[in-house]
């Protein structure tokens, strides 16, 4: 009978993080590639999922959402950033953050569609525009300054009469990037200038280091009604299993993506739903505290891959360091990647997976730091050995 699986998704098989993962159990390794923390989130949030569930919140709950989790949504994004949603019509609860994503580019790229999208980028874009039968158009981030960049001149030219949809994540996994208000400005006049739908990931939204401010895209002028913006529980509350996320966009472009999430999931749990809501409403003092905690690990682990031999490229935000592996003699992030396990003990992803010019990160690995400081330690402390 042949492939069965349809042409367009023949190059997407096990993700890295399931391979890199699998490999980190076989081996007895450290894991620090795949993204989640080894801590859960406030208590109180924690003990508000279960009381929903003891109280019978276990069947479907409304397929937009509970309303008191759209309303927190909405009055999170007015009080932080001064947007007004309407909670009834613009916003939308999801899956995950990468449920979000995937059902607002299925619902507005298609066939013959591009998209572009800023590499290295999170893998399940590419997946997700193939699902969508579009075409991906890669602007590459380039390390400027100590921070990974786009050049303002190749987004532009990436521009052409096909195109459809900017997809943004700020800030940015896997390179730690926050984009500025003159890099949004850019981008937002691009989208202007050719009639764009931007698409926007924001789940680091509050985990920024150094001061870093993280501006969404919407707040810039002209785009609240171009953006359909999407962040999650899972990363500002340390939760990434519950898997909730929502949208934010105007009314029309909400409808859109809930014309295509009503067919895959219909609704996402409950209890979840109910935990997000309070949390957004009484637990953003303990997001700032796990924020100034995470800036503490980003640098214990920074110095120690630095004292192992590493370069490093200090994030402005979200849970990763962008490692150069060519001070130690290696030019190949895959071949050290599957090699660290047994030369090391510890586990990173490749960020070469993550372009379309592979070239450009093959000599990077990304190293979680969302992880307890003896974890940490001891990462570091083996991978001392390759020095």
């Amino acid at each position: 009978m042949g492939e069965p699986l349809v042409p367009r998704m023949q190059g997407f098989g096990t993700t890295i993080f399931a391979e890199m993962s699998a490999l980190a159990v076989a081996t007895g390794s450290i894991n620090l590639g795949q993204g989640f923390p080894d801590t859960d989130g406030p208590p109180k949030m924690l003990e508000t999922a279960v009381e929903a569930i003891r109280s019978g919140g276990n069947q479907y709950p409304p397929g937009p959402g509970l309303p008191e989790l759209r309303e927190a949504v909405a009055a999170q994004r007015l009080a932080r950033y001064g947007l007004e949603f309407d909670p009834a019509a613009e916003v939308f609860v999801t899956v995950g953050a990468t449920e979000g994503i995937a059902a607002s580019v299925l619902a507005l790229a298609g066939p013959g569609d591009e998209v572009i999208v800023f590499e290295p980028y999170y893998d399940s874009y590419a997946a997700t525009i193939a699902l969508a039968g579009a075409t991906r158009r890669p602007v590459t981030l380039r390390p400027v300054e100590g921070r990974f960049t786009f050049d303002p001149d190749e987004l532009r030219a990436a521009v052409g009469p096909r195109t459809r949809v900017v997809l943004v994540n700020s800030p940015h996994n896997p390179a730690g990037t926050v984009f500025t208000r003159e890099e949004l400005e850019v981008i937002a006049g691009v989208c202007r200038d050719h009639d764009l739908i931007a698409i926007t990931d924001e789940v680091y939204e509050y985990l920024t280091f150094d001061d870093v401010e993280h501006i969404p895209l919407a707040t810039l002028d002209g785009m609240r009604e171009r953006t359909v913006s999407i962040s999650s529980t899972g990363k500002t509350f340390s939760v990434t299993g519950w898997k909730t996320g929502w949208v934010t966009a105007p009314a029309p472009y909400i409808r859109a993506v809930q014309t295509v999430k009503q067919f895959v999931t219909y609704a996402t749990g409950g209890p979840w739903q109910r935990a997000t809501a309070y949390a957004l409403q009484n637990e953003l003092p303990w997001v700032e505290e796990l924020r100034r905690s995470l800036q503490a690990k980003r640098d214990r682990l920074i110095t120690g891959l630095e004292a192992a031999g590493f370069a490093t490229y200090r994030p402005q935000g979200t849970y990763f360091v962008q490692a150069d592996i060519r001070p130690l003699g290696f030019s190949d992030g895959m071949e050290l990647a599957r090699a660290l396990p047994e030369k090391a003990g510890v586990v990173a992803i490749p960020t070469q997976v993550f372009y379309d010019h592979a070239e450009a990160g093959a000599h990077f690995v990304r190293f979680a730091f969302c992880k307890k400081d003896e974890v940490i330690d001891e990462a570091v402390e083996r991978l001392a050995r390759l020095h």
